[in-house]
């Protein structure tokens, strides 16, 4: 009953982190939000598609659950950055793109004609966030 009544006044629950920054919006938006976006960033660090080299600049942040199709909601765990390219080659072709479930990091499942094992591939190019406090050398 009260998840009806939020819905009917457009109230919608976020997920903040520890800063008060929204990293879920659920379906309240489809767009990515500032802060929501600077997270892809951290985390992805340009274009997460295996091989790409593309800055978060030139990149988009996609939901991973389709928005419309899977009714995927906009969140940090189930958003990519992606470049136009790899974007459209997303929506045009049978990858499935998932959160590797230890580092929280994405993956990206050719399809079976591409790789009949079908095996998990990351991005190399893009050197994973690391947390302040760990020496660089």
């Amino acid at each position: 009953e009260t998840r009806r009544l939020l819905c009917d006044t457009k109230v919608i629950p976020a997920v903040l982190d520890a800063l008060g920054v929204p990293l879920d919006v659920g379906r309240a938006r489809r767009t990515v939000p500032k802060a929501l976006r600077g997270a892809l960033i951290l985390r992805d660090r340009g274009c997460a598609f295996p091989g790409c080299d593309r800055p978060p600049a030139w990149c988009d942040a996609h939901h991973i659950q389709f928005w419309a199709r899977d009714l995927g909601v906009t969140s940090l765990d189930n958003g990519v950055l992606l470049c136009g390219h790899h974007h459209r080659l997303i929506h045009q072709q049978d990858w499935t793109i998932q959160l590797n479930p230890e580092d929280r990091l994405p993956e990206f499942i050719p399809p079976p004609w591409l790789d009949p094992g079908q095996r998990p591939r990351r991005n190399t190019h893009h050197p994973p966030h690391r947390a302040s406090g760990t020496s660089s050398g």
